[in-house]
Order: C-alpha cells, then sequence, then structure tokens
C-alpha cells in the first residue's frame, strides 16, 4: 500500500494546461541541480489543519537524484512507514502566474498533470523546493487515506 506520494496537478485556468515547458529560462539550468542529494529537512503539511509532520527530523530520509537531463527520483523513507519512489522529468514553466519548478511524474496518467515548486532556492551546496499548490499526497492519520499536502524539501549535496 502507497502511505506517501506525490500527485500531479491539473492546472485550472485556461491555457495552463497547455502551457510550454522548458528546460533553459529558468532562475538556473536544470542541468545545474544535477547530482545526488540528501534532505536535511522534509515535510508534508496537511492543508485542512496546517499539521506539519517532519520526515527528517522524525529520522527518516529523503534522497534526490537528478539527472542533467531533468530525470529525477525521489526517495522519501519516513521512520513509521515503507519508504516510497517516485519519479518524473523537471521543467520550467508557471503555475498561476508564477515561474515554476515543474516536475511531471512517470505515474500520471494524463501528461497535463504536474507538480509546480514556486520556491526553490539552489546554491552551490544546497536545493530547497516547496510547493504551496497541493503538489502531494500522505497519510497523516496512518489510517491508508492520503490526504492533499503541500511539502519542503531542503537538500544538501552528497
Amino acid at each position: 500500500m502507497v502511505l506517501i506520494s506525490f500527485i500531479a496537478i491539473s492546472c485550472d485556468s485556461a491555457g495552463e494546461s497547455e502551457q510550454e515547458l522548458v528546460k533553459e529560462g529558468g532562475p538556473f539550468a536544470i542541468s545545474e541541480i544535477a547530482g545526488n542529494w540528501e534532505a536535511t529537512q522534509a515535510g508534508f503539511l496537511r492543508i485542512s489543519d496546517n499539521l506539519w509532520v517532519p520526515i527528517v527530523s522524525q529520522g527518516g530520509s529523503v534522497s534526490l537524484t537528478v539527472q542533467s537531463s531533468g530525470r529525477s527520483t525521489f526517495v522519501i523513507n519516513p521512520v513509521d512507514r515503507a519508504a516510497y519512489t517516485a519519479s518524473g522529468e523537471m521543467f520550467w514553466g508557471s503555475y498561476e502566474g508564477d515561474e515554476a519548478l515543474i516536475i511531471v511524474w512517470d505515474d500520471s496518467p494524463d501528461p497535463d498533470d504536474r507538480s509546480s515548486f514556486r520556491s526553490i532556492e539552489l546554491t552551490d551546496t544546497t536545493f530547497n523546493m516547496a510547493c504551496t499548490s497541493v503538489c502531494a499526497e500522505y497519510d497523516f492519520n496512518g489510517n491508508g487515506t492520503s490526504e492533499e499536502a503541500d511539502l519542503s524539501f531542503e537538500f544538501i549535496r552528497n
């Protein structure tokens, strides 16, 4: 049973789902984040009541591998449940008029569905990304039912 998952966002605004996704033109080239990353902070936020679940500080882990082409794989390993892997491809695009790092997930049946990360920061040694656009699901109660969530990751280069 998958208890943690990223969900893709289908943009409701006219033309949003047909937006151009590009590899160039963002605040940095996607190839600049190529490599292996380990989270120093990672968590899911339940939107309905602002419940924050801090995966890393509870003893879990999150890793990210990015290829120079933008192919990416996240491995999320909370302490209280089985690890989950999600992979997709990174692009630059927009979400509700803001520039965003867009991930089109491999397991999405609709190619127009995606997750949009509007809060992104890259330095020589760190990569931070967060969404406030319902880009994930998480089983907050451990009852087998995933709920909509936002998330935040702070990575260091491995």
